[in-house]
């Protein structure tokens, strides 16, 4: 199968045993055990779904979903052990795609994982064009990181190429300073958003041609930064 899964529940006996389970149908397992740990998983990786419990230490379940959905569609099945129908209710409106109950059989997790996948198409071999970027002359290659423009390749530091790729797989996106610094920097990081603005002036120092007047990488006043798509 191929497929990547993120499991992420505090409860370290369910990890391990939903892990065992899916790695005997070949699927690659990443785990979490708190919400600020899911998020950074779910900002640095690509996976085909993730499995979320509501009741997470640092950030629950549904604020996790909610900040994922504002860059991802991945999809994602809530874990509850309420089995209360305002929390599964909850879940869908944060972005969830379907919910199982605690205690649950493996077996109906791995048949909701397979229907969810097959339903949203999203087959790790149907993402292999989203590894190359387009736009104009700009190709972006997310799998070597390298960004030629024309026949010239620029040269990007490692948090330049992070801010340029997740702003062209996402076009037409605005995120907010805020957002960016969590995101590219992650949640633990010290600096301010002046890091962003930064960061961005001397991407667009190498990518564009004028960079007062951009053609890439826009600015929404007031709110935040986007790639035109």
């Amino acid at each position: 199968m191929g497929w990547k899964v993120l499991v992420v529940d505090d409860e370290k006996l369910i990890v391990k045993g939903i892990r065992f389970s899916l790695e005997q149908d070949d699927m690659e397992v990443d785990c979490a055990y708190d919400g600020e740990e899911a998020l950074k998983l779910a900002a640095e990786n690509t996976y085909d779904i993730i499995l979320l419990d509501v009741m997470l230490p640092k950030h629950d379940g549904f604020e996790v979903c909610r900040q994922i959905r504002e860059y991802s569609d991945v999809p994602i099945i809530m874990l509850t052990a309420k089995g209360e129908d305002m929390d599964k209710i909850l879940g869908l409106e944060y972005g969830a795609d379907d919910y199982i109950t605690k205690p649950f059989n493996i077996l109906e997790v791995k048949a909701r994982i397979k229907a969810i996948i097959r339903r949203t198409g999203k087959k790790r071999e149907q993402k292999e064009d989203r590894n190359v970027v387009v736009k104009g002359e700009m190709r972006i290659d997310c799998e070597s990181r390298r960004v030629v423009i024309g026949e010239k390749e620029i040269n990007l530091t490692a948090k330049e190429f992070d801010l340029l790729e997740l702003l062209a797989t996402h076009p037409n996106k605005v995120y907010s300073r805020e957002n960016l610094l969590n995101l590219v920097w992650g949640y633990e990081y010290p600096g301010d958003v002046r890091t962003v603005d930064v960061h961005i002036r001397r991407l667009r120092e190498k990518i564009e041609t004028h960079p007062s007047d951009p053609k890439y990488v826009y600015t929404k006043w007031g709110v935040g930064y986007y790639f035109r798509g």
